[in-house]
């Protein structure tokens, strides 16, 4: 027997969101338990701050530019490298149990497999899906294809339509409000726990890990659909935190003066956004103006938001539990993260687009090695990227890194990231939505954040972002026409070019919004 891999993403967590992280708001014992008994990572950042192709990383080990994925919309290859696949052909059993997004959503016709699989079972034809043996789906609602919404509207019809609208009359996504403020994509939602979807999820995993033998070696990514919006979580758990006792976040500036002194002095698709003149990212409401946004609406999405965390928290809890009782405790590595961030309330912003700031580019990420491997538990300070977890997957596994893996297995302590070079992460975004593109290009290395906007229909080529992060680490000082930190911004603009993964050729399709 081998070790077991226990992979358990979320969607759209902030670095913040969990305590040991400094967290304060949702308590997450369960994650924490596992940093300080294995590594965490102080400062992992996607590879780009949307789902797909942030997604596409993970399984790939590559950058977006290399992978192809360069926006929601555009689907992974099927045919595209894949850990699960590597694993499975070492002998691993692999199960994707929750979120995929490889493929688009909107697929009214059903051409994507991880669509009209939901109609079909559980087993992909031909025996594997990107590796996957055994694939049982879910998004954030609860209407469409996936075994999710089929499961909920056969065993409890009633529950489907308490979930918030995720899309309206025009096929955009909802700006409606709800809940006591207002707050957009907040809403009561009246369904009972055991059938949310976070629930679900680990009922689903728990079920694949009993079909198992208990000398086989398995591969289980365990996919929540939160804490990411429509921020609509069991109303009977909502209580658990008083969103007027929730203070305001620090990444929020309370005064409007200063809020729009800072967005000012940012690349002009920021203040654009927070006017409601440029939407740039299809997930964040087009009818719904950021300068909207109030104080109690930012603390309203916050409580939800730490909930939400917290239904995960124990939600993974009962799937450890019920690894230890099959006895595989000591041989399994747990890994945690989350995709991308959330603004949630930082710079008066809701939600995700091209901004590559802490709030969306900082991500949780916990690495509990199997306690049989005698990893001392440890702190990474040093950079690491999602682009190094499919690398890691392959090294627990005893395997060697594919050849078209872009990271490196996960340093287990910041003396082995010295050694072996972890110095820089790069993130990357490329869109086109309602005629507009934005294009931008981030290096983070030795404290400082650099961004180049690249020409497209908002910026020239001269716009960017550059942060020191030791002195501002709420980003509100933009140094990127800094007289003084000149040298510095043309030597991490140097370095992001030098460092530039090759672009997948041919471009691949945009197919969908997401």
């Amino acid at each position: 027997m081998g070790r077991k891999i226990l992979f358990v993403t979320t969607d759209q967590q902030r670095y913040d969101t969990l305590g040991c992280n400094g967290g304060t708001l949702a308590r997450t014992p369960v994650v924490d338990a596992l940093a300080a008994g294995g590594i965490r990572y102080e400062r992992a950042q996607p590879q780009s701050v949307v789902c797909m192709p942030s997604r596409a990383t993970m399984i790939t080990g590559q950058h977006p530019s290399t992978h192809g994925v360069w926006m929601n919309g555009v689907p992974l290859p099927v045919d595209a490298p894949s850990v699960a696949a590597a694993l499975h052909d070492a002998g691993y059993r692999t199960a994707l149990l929750g979120k995929a997004h490889f493929e688009p959503y909107l697929d009214p016709f059903l051409r994507f497999l991880e669509n009209a699989i939901g109609r079909q079972g559980t087993e992909p034809p031909g025996g594997t899906h990107r590796g996957f043996e055994h694939l049982e789906l879910a998004t954030h609602g609860a209407v469409g294809p996936l075994h999710y919404s089929q499961w909920l509207a056969a065993a409890h019809p009633e529950a489907v339509g308490g979930f918030y609208p995720t899309l309206d009359a025009a096929m955009q996504v909802n700006a409606i409000g709800g809940g006591d403020t207002g707050a957009p994509q907040v809403k009561a939602n009246p369904i009972e726990r055991a059938w949310y979807h976070t629930d679900w999820v680990a009922d689903r995993a728990i079920a694949w890990l009993d079909s198992l033998g208990g000398d086989d070696d398995w591969f289980c990514w365990m996919s929540f659909p939160d804490p990411h919006h429509p921020w609509d979580p069991p109303e009977a758990e909502v209580s658990r935190i008083d969103w007027r006792d929730v203070p305001l976040p620090p990444g929020y500036p309370a005064d409007r003066d200063e809020r729009e002194r800072i967005l000012d002095a940012k690349p002009r698709h920021w203040r654009q956004w927070y006017d409601g003149t440029l939407v740039s990212n299809y997930e964040a409401p087009a009818e719904w103006v950021p300068a909207t946004l109030t104080a109690d609406q930012v603390r309203e999405v916050n409580a939800r938001n730490a909930v939400e965390c917290e239904l995960i928290d124990e939600a993974l809890g009962r799937v450890l539990h019920r690894v230890a009782e099959r006895g595989w405790g000591e041989d399994t590595d747990v890994v945690f993260t989350s995709d991308h961030g959330e603004l949630q309330g930082d710079f008066g912003l809701l939600f995700k687009g091209p901004y590559h700031v802490d709030a969306l580019m900082r991500v949780p990420l916990v690495w509990r090695p199997a306690p049989s491997a005698a990893v001392v538990p440890a702190t990474v300070t040093r950079p690491v990227g999602l682009v190094d977890l499919a690398p890691t997957f392959c090294a627990i596994a005893g395997l060697g890194p594919g050849a078209h893996m872009e990271g490196r297995a996960l340093p287990v302590d910041d003396a082995d990231a010295d050694a072996r070079g972890f110095e820089r992460v790069l993130t990357e975004w490329d869109s086109e939505l309602f005629g507009v593109d934005v294009h931008l290009r981030t290096i983070t290395r030795d404290g400082w954040t650099a961004t180049v906007c690249e020409p497209g229909a908002v910026h020239d080529g001269t716009e960017g972002e550059l942060y020191d992060l030791g002195e501002d680490p709420l980003q509100r000082r933009n140094l990127w026409h800094d007289p003084g930190s000149r040298a510095v911004r043309d030597d991490l603009q140097a370095d992001l070019f030098a460092h530039q993964p090759p672009a997948h050729r041919p471009r691949l399709a945009l197919q969908a919004p997401v």
